[in-house]
């Protein structure tokens, strides 16, 4: 998925380490427009920039409404698909063609760049879309790598009364197949109302709980739906309690990154050098190969800002 806004932010994000809980709130992003399908975004924000090397978490539906995001460029990062409900279909420029479905991750290393286009399945009425689409920063020693695609599908696991899917590294005894560059966790958590699980987990990670649906507490602290419960690293166990409904969320983490990374736009970079020449490859044709199959125009970038790029915060 694309960040669609006209005037996007620079982001320098400095190495997490703040202690304590935090609920990190969403604002609200259009995709495509006024009259295209709206976002919340709880990553990045001036409060928290990364979690582990997780960088961009955009939250979106249960909507009525069809997604088209044209061919757009990324680099050194990772996105990370995934659908509660609907179908979209994936092409990129490394010739991958692939329907994002419930229950199955569709992750894409950019690398040193790649272009790939997202359109929901038409239908009529419009297809119920339910989903989040993320990004994972890449490391300084991998974010040249060549580009690449893969899917995979985690079979359900159980931990208590809780059921897990785990799409990215590992967790109470399931194990993704995805690679991944730096040690990752990505799962759904799905537990029924009234109950509580104790995960054990890698006390060297920081979290996040984003809740889609249903009453929850982390750790003894209330998340409101669509927030980001931020928990920083140190402990070996994190209790998830469900309140008078159902709760279904999806837990992230990872050891903190520990590098500083800019954001503008749909790129990854370290310096502003680095994205005016991402913008400029993208512009002029270079770097990023075109995605066939997509019927229309590719995504024009936006205006850098008239400031240089500078490291903040």
């Amino acid at each position: 998925m694309s960040n669609l806004e006209t005037e996007p932010e620079e982001l320098v994000c400095p190495p997490s380490g703040a202690r304590g809980i935090e609920i990190l709130e969403p604002r609200d992003v259009p995709l495509g427009g006024p009259r295209a399908m709206g976002v919340r975004r709880t990553l990045p924000q001036k409060a928290r920039c990364l979690i582990g090397a997780w960088c961009f978490v955009d939250h979106y539906g249960p909507e009525r409404t069809a997604m088209d995001v044209p061919p757009h460029p990324h680099t050194g990062l990772q996105t990370v698909s995934w659908l509660f409900s609907g179908e979209i279909e994936h092409r990129d420029g490394v010739g991958s063609h692939a329907m994002i479905v419930p229950g199955g991750l569709n992750l894409m290393t950019a690398g040193r760049g790649i272009a790939h286009s997202e359109v929901s399945v038409p239908g009529t009425p419009a297809p119920l879309l339910h989903g989040a689409q993320l990004w994972v920063a890449l490391p300084d020693s991998h974010r040249h790598t060549d580009p690449f695609f893969e899917s995979y599908t985690p079979s359900p696991v159980t931990v208590g009364d809780a059921t897990l899917r785990v799409f990215l590294g590992s967790l109470a005894g399931s194990t993704s197949t995805a690679r991944v560059f730096t040690e990752l966790l990505g799962a759904q958590v799905d537990l029924p109302a009234g109950a509580s699980v104790d995960l054990d987990v890698d006390e060297r990670f920081e979290f996040g709980v984003l809740l889609d649906a249903g009453e929850l507490s982390v750790d003894g602290v209330s998340v409101p739906v669509s927030h980001l419960a931020y928990v920083p690293p140190g402990s070996s166990r994190l209790t998830l309690t469900a309140g008078a409904a159902d709760a279904r969320l999806l837990l992230i983490g990872g050891v903190p990154l520990g590098e500083q990374i800019v954001m503008w736009w749909n790129f990854i970079g370290r310096s502003h050098e680095e994205i005016a020449e991402y913008r400029e490859d993208w512009a002029a044709g270079r770097r990023f190969a075109p995605v066939t199959g997509y019927d229309g125009d590719a995504l024009p970038a936006p205006v850098l800002p008239p400031i240089r790029l500078k490291p903040r915060g």
